[in-house]
């Protein structure tokens, strides 16, 4: 990984954009995905792929009711695990690779979620956005999550200009200081719902507008 070189008057402007961010959010680590267990939100989390949080919650509310453990997906009927998904997006490809990753759980791992980030993405439908979530959220590891928040409202602020997320969370991993990168993930992603948001931004209720690199051009297109 390239190390940035980063100006003290960009570091400032990266110091000022965080302290508001935990003004106005606090520094209150929320996630939005409903779980009581590690395996619970990596399902969840395997589940919001394409979907909303508040869809996948209203799913797992019925699924954890029907399946109580990790042992009980990786045994579970696909066709009967397919009926509690169905209305989560692509639930074929993901019934699949959620009884094949609590299968591995369990034979692999003694039915115990792995916190290492190469053995999380070695897990069916588990890439580095869904390991980093559980790594953040679980373990207290500090990790990014580059969702589609994240990726946009990254890019407007001139914190990266990639477009892969695997680029965007290391270059955020070289601007951003540690202790700040789980709550960064959650307070951007409730800026990109609430203020930020992609169809329709409030720039001029933004408290980020004057450090924003893009607000000038995202609000009088």
């Amino acid at each position: 990984m390239r190390k940035r070189r980063i100006s003290e008057k960009e570091r400032k402007r990266i110091a000022d954009i965080l302290a508001r961010l935990d003004e106005y959010y606090t520094k209150e680590v929320r996630c939005y995905l409903n779980h009581d267990s590690a395996w619970q939100l990596l399902i969840a989390t395997i589940l919001s792929a394409q979907c909303t949080d508040d869809r996948v919650n209203i799913v797992t509310k019925d699924l954890f009711t029907r399946y109580k453990s990790i042992e009980d997906l990786a045994n579970a009927d696909i066709e009967e695990l397919k009926q509690y998904i169905h209305s989560v997006g692509f639930y074929q490809m993901k019934s699949k690779n959620i009884i094949t990753c609590a299968k591995r759980i369990v034979e692999v791992y003694g039915g115990e979620v792995p916190n290492d980030i190469d053995a999380l993405t070695s897990l069916a439908g588990v890439g580095r956005k869904t390991a980093n979530v559980i790594r953040g959220n679980i373990f207290f590891e500090p990790s990014i999550v580059v969702d589609t928040h994240v990726k946009r409202i990254s890019g407007k602020l001139g914190l990266t200009k990639e477009t892969d997320p695997v680029k965007i969370e290391y270059d955020l991993m070289q601007v951003l200081p540690k202790d700040h990168w789980i709550r960064y993930n959650m307070q951007i992603i409730t800026h990109g719902r609430t203020i930020c948001t992609a169809r329709n931004p409030k720039c001029s209720e933004c408290f980020l507008s004057d450090l924003c690199k893009n607000s000038e051009k995202c609000c009088n297109k």
